[in-house]
């Protein structure tokens, strides 16, 4: 007994050991992530319905050079192939979103049972590799039979997501733990209905898009009820928003406190009202939207009332933020937050996003300090060039040296604060909404003209760091 307890003591002294050596947890999910319009194709088979996507792609000018996503990576029938890449990545978690029209082609009511049948097979799949799956409930694919009735500024949008969460609770909670319920609502509505470039491509009055902001927050509590009313065991549910971090210039306390305050402040330009963190996690974390929201968009809120906030901050498990790039701060003179500006020539990806790792070092740090929840990388990745060489392979050095630098600074994050995954955007090259297929984000790549997937450099490189638990970063 005393060499058993012996054998136990240094096992878990070894673990710790581990742990403060990499900086990571033991357990931590290494994974990557996909979205279904991204990647499934198969847009027109097996009973889906329309989602607003399909139908803005159709739309001359919408997006680059007319691409759309009716085969996309064709996943749909390609997912066994898929799976084992990420086997062979050695992938711990994958983090995919179901297609609400898919499962449900009018958005509630009737049952689509062979789209069902779909995810079931990619689950099970998922749970054979023991790569352990992630869903996310929302990631973009507004049924267009909802859109017709209002979609986000219909109140009934509330009770169908409700409905849609039921659905996939009952249906899949049996092998998945892990749900998100919204990705980016940031970008949904400030891209989809504020300046209109992503689908359903509408310049809503501001008023409007306050509603449906606070509808989608709604929306997101009653996902959370319903998850844990059907869940066929303890679920761990969180909520994926996303942020530009701001950072500090200097360790002084006073830059740090700079950025922390601009990070959490709202966007002075009304146009652009939707990009902050605080005004769609504040609601969802603390219970109440910020004071300097209410008194700076009073004119344009709709009635908030105290059920409305019991709803939308409904206690989650967990908090994901999709994390690319960030901003530089100093304190002013004046004791306000002042932003470094860039100098020329400053390191840009192919898409024209800063590279900064920095901010997976300080968004973190910052988002935990404020909410004191266990914190997800939900996204994270760069869109290189990629291009297949004359040796038949894909060599993608600038990945890799991204990848190194952010995940250099989430190590630093994870030794102070409670994170536990990290998911690369994306798996495999897609369909990048607007920008169609010119921006390739993949481990993987994905040749369009015949779907042949070749794994990256990048790949194995994260390979290496998934089976060294990031100890070699």
């Amino acid at each position: 007994m005393i060499s058993d307890k012996k054998t136990a003591l240094q096992e878990l002294e070894s673990k710790r050991e581990n742990s403060k050596c990499s900086g990571f947890p033991e357990d931590f999910a290494w994974g990557a992530a996909t979205s279904a319009y991204q990647i499934e194709g198969a847009v027109k088979e097996d009973g889906k319905g329309e989602h607003i996507w399909d139908v803005y792609t159709k739309e001359p000018g919408k997006v680059y050079s007319g691409h759309t996503g009716e085969v996309a990576c064709d996943h749909y029938h390609r997912y066994k192939e898929d799976v084992q890449l990420m086997k062979e990545m050695g992938l711990k978690a994958y983090r995919f979103s179901i297609d609400w029209s898919r499962v449900l082609p009018d958005g509630f009511g009737r049952v689509n049972e062979k789209g069902i049948a779909f995810y079931n097979h990619l689950i099970d799949e998922l749970v054979e590799n023991k790569i352990e799956p992630y869903i996310t409930l929302y990631h973009w694919e507004l049924p267009y039979e909802i859109y017709k009735r209002g979609g986000w500024l219909n109140p009934q949008i509330v009770e169908w997501f409700g409905e849609y969460a039921k659905l996939v609770a009952d249906r899949f909670s049996d092998r998945v733990t892990h749900f998100f319920t919204l990705n980016e609502p940031q970008c949904f509505v400030g891209l989809g209905f504020l300046s209109g470039v992503h689908a359903p491509g509408v310049k809503a009055p501001l008023r409007d898009t306050f509603e449906m902001a606070h509808n989608a927050m709604k929306a997101h509590g009653r996902a959370v009820q319903m998850l844990r009313a059907y869940g066929k065991q303890k679920l761990t549910i969180g909520y994926a928003p996303t942020s530009s971090v701001c950072y500090p210039e200097t360790d002084r306390p006073e830059d740090i406190e700079a950025a922390r305050k601009a990070y959490f402040s709202l966007q002075e330009d009304d146009s652009n009202w939707t990009w902050n963190v605080s005004w769609w996690s504040d609601p969802v974390l603390l219970g109440h939207y910020p004071e300097e929201g209410l008194e700076r968009y009073e004119k344009y809120l709709p009635k908030i009332t105290e059920e409305d906030m019991r709803l939308i901050s409904e206690p989650i498990d967990i908090y994901g933020q999709n994390i690319y790039n960030g901003r530089c701060f100093r304190m002013g003179e004046d004791g306000k937050p002042q932003e470094v500006c860039r100098y020329e020539g400053f390191p840009k990806t192919a898409i024209q996003w800063p590279v900064t790792p920095e901010c997976l070092q300080w968004g973190p740090k910052f988002l935990y300090e404020r909410y004191h929840k266990p914190i997800y990388i939900t996204e994270n990745g760069l869109s290189c060039h990629d291009v297949i060489s004359l040796d038949g392979k894909v060599h993608d050095p600038n990945r890799i040296d991204f990848l190194a630098r952010y995940l250099r600074e989430l190590k630093k994050a994870a030794e102070e604060v409670d994170i536990r995954g990290y998911f690369q955007w994306s798996l495999m090259d897609n369909f990048e909404w607007a920008n169609g297929y010119s921006d390739r984000f993949g481990l993987v790549y994905v040749d369009y003209r015949n779907q042949q997937r070749i794994m990256k450099d990048s790949a194995f490189w994260y390979k290496h760091v998934i089976e060294t638990n990031g100890t070699e970063l």
